[in-house]
């Protein structure tokens, strides 16, 4: 092991700037997690504060905020999981079994582009064409001889606004792992299904998708792996007083109670409660992966 080491030395040099990057940002930074168990004061530092044991998950799980914030996280986070991650796999899959190299090309760089628009840009679109006074989408409304409407205040449109508008932005970026494998499938397939008389559907069904599946169980895992991590960010963006009872999430409330609240213990708490969760869901999803005979993390 050593003399392999030594032999490729260059490689391993090549690695150290990244595994220096996990250590420094990823892996020392978990000691502060240990303020979840203490009653944090800045000026005694985390090795000064005092410990409370599990007082701060305690009080937690028995607030009124609980039930919540467990029930908007998991609506947003599966509502989007359910919308945002079939759509990639579904134009990737139209893509490859689309003619005309222009015309395909045109379709990507339509798709790709919303991904490089940010967040904030993206949130004050929502607000400029959501508007109930002069946009768009009022607009055509009331040409019809509807009524208004205030989406954006509307708590019963927050989540579909925010799944939906993720969609438009990301499903062409996330057209690009699907495909480059279905790049790697074997185009002797194809050719032999076209000699046996198979239609372009059934091309897809039993040859693409296949093809495509360890892809897809991969991704899937991580993303169920992250299923209560909703961004923050977007979700802050478009929160306001009249849509708060959907729009607070466990990120938002952290970020409230912690920054702006400055109860450090008890943000770190839930945050430590938010972490916990999302691994475990990562390995039961992994496990159940791996015991279907599909592709797994490990």
């Amino acid at each position: 092991m050593g003399r392999k080491i030594i032999s490729n030395y260059q490689l391993y040099l090549f690695l150290l700037p990244t595994l220096v990057y996990f250590i420094v940002f990823c892996y020392i930074p978990m000691y502060g997690v240990t303020i979840a168990f203490k009653e944090f004061k800045p000026h005694l530092g985390i090795v000064g504060s005092p410990w409370v044991g599990m007082a701060n998950f305690e009080r937690f799980f028995s607030s009124d905020s609980f039930g919540p914030l467990i029930r908007n996280t998991i609506a947003l986070s599966v509502y989007q999981l359910l919308a945002s991650f079939p759509m990639p796999i579904v134009l990737a899959l139209l893509l490859n079994s689309a003619g005309g190299k222009r015309f395909k090309k045109v379709v990507q760089t339509v798709t790709y582009a919303p991904h490089f628009i940010s967040t904030v840009v993206v949130v004050g679109m929502l607000s400029v064409y959501l508007s109930p006074q002069t946009g768009i989408i009022n607009v055509w409304i009331k040409a019809l001889g509807g009524h208004s409407v205030f989406f954006m205040a509307d708590e019963g449109w927050f989540r579909s606004i925010y799944v939906w508008s993720g969609v438009w932005q990301n499903a062409g970026w996330g057209t690009i792992i699907y495909l480059a494998a279905l790049a790697g499938i074997d185009p002797g397939l194809h050719e032999a299904a076209i000699v046996d008389g198979a239609s372009k559907l059934r091309r897809i069904w039993h040859i693409d998708l296949p093809g495509i599946s360890p892809t897809i169980v991969i991704l899937l895992i991580l993303n169920m792996g992250s299923v209560m991590s909703v961004g923050f960010e977007k979700v802050f963006l478009m929160q306001n007083a009249l849509n708060l009872s959907t729009s607070e999430i466990i990120t938002t409330y952290v970020y409230k109670i912690g920054l702006v609240s400055s109860q450090y213990s008890f943000s770190a708490a839930m945050g430590l409660f938010n972490s916990v969760i999302n691994f475990v869901l990562l390995i039961v999803v992994n496990r159940i992966a791996k015991k279907l005979g599909q592709s797994s993390l490990w």
